[in-house]
């Protein structure tokens, strides 16, 4: 397999685009193009081509697909924007996209959904063919988004599907920084529910081999979709708890009665007084896990970070990085969400 493919990110400054950027560098690719409404402003800035663009914008998209073999589509409105916002970007634009591969007869669509699909199940593992339920408009946005890379692949087009867990890593921030500010501050931190159940995370290195592996495979086992979730992982308290253990201030994971706690944060969110929406806080407390035997069979795949390792990683990178977002708030994943009355609560702490 040469190294001259020419590869089409599209977010490719957010947190994920900018480890997928890396980590195919580092095998060699180097004609990378990114997509993304904003500003790459990293490091390898100069050693990529940067299209700043929409991806509703069907003129951009020609343009970004001019001379593509491969495209890896991670851009997306998160939970956090608008509905309007969520359903134009995650559903149109994806439909754009696609079709311009289609039209540029591109060798492969590697789309990045979502476990959002499965909604809040009521059995684990999961499997790549439960019912997909959506759980508001993100949910929605991402199953109707995989029907539409469904469609292509009818057509004939290769179009790997994968399906990851939440996943951490080096730029990742958004919610996790809430955590990271607290353990790194000394304060012990609260937890839905008991921190009994099980809930699968994913290290982005792991996640951007899987999307390798989408790529290089040999196209039957590749066109097809695939959970994607680390196979180390204990319970949720015990694997925050490695954080606060490696940040050495003694304190601990906390426990609180879910019911109580998610009408608290529902009215808090609909105050706006927390960056915490729905899909987060109402399965913070279940289990939430998938099966990766089908990626690991057909693709080989084999993550080597647990849940532990990736928070930790996380930790490091962000304790690291710390003056560089120091004063900013958003609602991506690559700057800290502004923790409201978060930040209040933590004094208690």
């Amino acid at each position: 397999m040469g190294t001259e493919k020419r590869i089409l990110i599209t977010g490719g400054a957010g947190f994920l685009g900018i480890n997928l950027v890396r980590h195919f560098m580092e095998k060699g690719y180097g004609d990378i193009v990114s997509l993304d409404t904003m500003p790459f402003d990293y490091p390898e800035r100069d050693r990529i081509t940067e299209i700043q663009g929409d991806i509703r914008d069907k003129a951009i998209v020609a343009r970004a697909m001019e001379g593509v073999d491969w495209v890896i589509h991670t851009a997306a409105a998160l939970p956090l924007y608008t509905e309007e916002e969520i359903y134009s970007t995650d559903i149109d634009g994806s439909r754009n996209l696609i079709e311009a591969a289609h039209e540029a007869s591109v060798e492969r669509f590697v789309h990045v959904s979502s476990t959002a699909v499965y909604g809040i199940p009521d059995h684990h593992p999961l499997v790549e063919d439960d019912q997909l339920i959506g759980v508001g408009p993100y949910g929605k946005a991402k199953i109707a988004a995989e029907e539409v890379c469904l469609e292509y692949r009818a057509k004939g087009m290769c179009v790997p599907i994968v399906r990851p867990k939440s996943f951490v890593g080096p730029e990742r921030l958004g919610v996790f920084a809430l955590f990271y500010d607290w353990a790194k501050d000394g304060h012990n931190f609260p937890m839905i529910g008991s921190g009994n159940n099980r809930y699968q995370l994913l290290d982005v290195e792991d996640l951007c081999e899987a999307i390798y592996l989408c790529l290089t495979s040999a196209p039957d086992l590749a066109n097809d979709i695939f959970n994607v979730g680390a196979t180390e992982f204990t319970t949720m308290r015990e694997d925050y708890q490695a954080v606060l253990d490696r940040a050495g201030h003694g304190k601990r994971i906390i426990g609180f009665p879910a019911r109580p706690v998610i009408w608290a944060l529902r009215i808090l969110e609909a105050l706006k007084l927390s960056p915490l929406y729905k899909w987060v806080y109402e399965t913070a407390c279940e289990d939430s896990f998938v099966s990766t035997e089908k990626i690991g069979k057909q693709l080989g795949f084999k993550p080597r970070y647990s849940n532990k390792d990736a928070l930790i990683r996380n930790y490091e990178w962000y304790l690291a990085n710390l003056e560089q977002f120091s004063g900013q708030g958003g609602v991506t994943h690559r700057v800290p969400w502004k923790q409201g009355i978060l930040g209040i609560i933590k004094r208690f702490f």
